[in-house]
């Protein structure tokens, strides 16, 4: 994981509530959910097997290892779980050389947040080579800790990355704002105390108590988020 500036005093001059903003990566702020479909495709397609487009809602936003499992198990492949998350990972490596696409209003969002010195992390279940190739894209100077799947002992939807996360910048979990786009990531984020913005991918997601929806990032800013923690407390 990587870290810079430490967090002493998160509250901002206004003295608002919210204390830091954890982010998801995949689906949240850059548009790869589909690279990683595809990726999974073609290497199953490799492997002789065609992937049902059912299986695309089962392994959205989940970490590699859980996705990986369940795709062998539903295909027969024989294939081992290491060998596969190997492969995978370097078929979506390939397919994002170059730049990969912002969400619209992320990159906007990221600038407020880092001019108004808001701590923020970056949680992803994504390993942390794929993390870092994609944080070329995403710009690393606009996170204070990045968390990868491969660095916490159980990852999403288990709540241990937005605790750890939470942790190292000295916030308040029920002072956090946690931004995710599917139902693996709103459940480690509920199960940490977090609030929640969901900001739905492939698979809808119900708004509930601690959990607003919404349609895009666009819709998100600095005192949004604001407004989702102070309306809790």
């Amino acid at each position: 994981m990587t870290s810079s500036i430490p967090a002493v005093d998160t509250r901002t001059a206004e003295g608002s509530a919210l204390q830091a903003v954890l982010l998801d990566m995949d689906g949240t702020l850059v548009d790869t959910e589909g690279i990683w479909w595809d990726a999974e495709v073609a290497i199953f397609a490799e492997l002789g097997h065609a992937l049902a487009e059912e299986y695309r809602q089962v392994v959205v936003g989940g970490p590699m290892s859980r996705s990986a499992q369940f795709l062998i198990e539903a295909t027969g492949a024989e294939i081992a779980l290491a060998e596969l998350t190997g492969l995978l990972n370097s078929r979506f490596t390939e397919l994002i050389d170059g730049s990969v696409p912002m969400l619209p209003g992320a990159r906007r969002l990221l600038t407020e947040l880092a001019a108004h010195s808001i701590p923020t992390a970056l949680v992803s279940a994504s390993h942390r080579r794929v993390m870092d190739r994609v944080l070329r894209s995403i710009g690393p100077e606009h996170f204070t800790l990045t968390v990868a799947g491969d660095e916490v002992e159980l990852t999403k939807p288990h709540p241990e990355p937005y605790l750890f996360a939470a942790s190292g910048l000295a916030a308040e979990p029920g002072r956090c704002v946690v931004i995710e786009d599917t139902h693996t990531g709103v459940r480690a984020a509920e199960a940490a105390g977090c609030r929640v913005v969901a900001v739905p991918s492939v698979v809808p997601i119900e708004a509930a108590v601690g959990r607003t929806v919404v349609g895009s990032l666009e819709e998100v800013d600095l005192d949004f988020l604001r407004t989702v923690v102070t309306a809790m407390h």
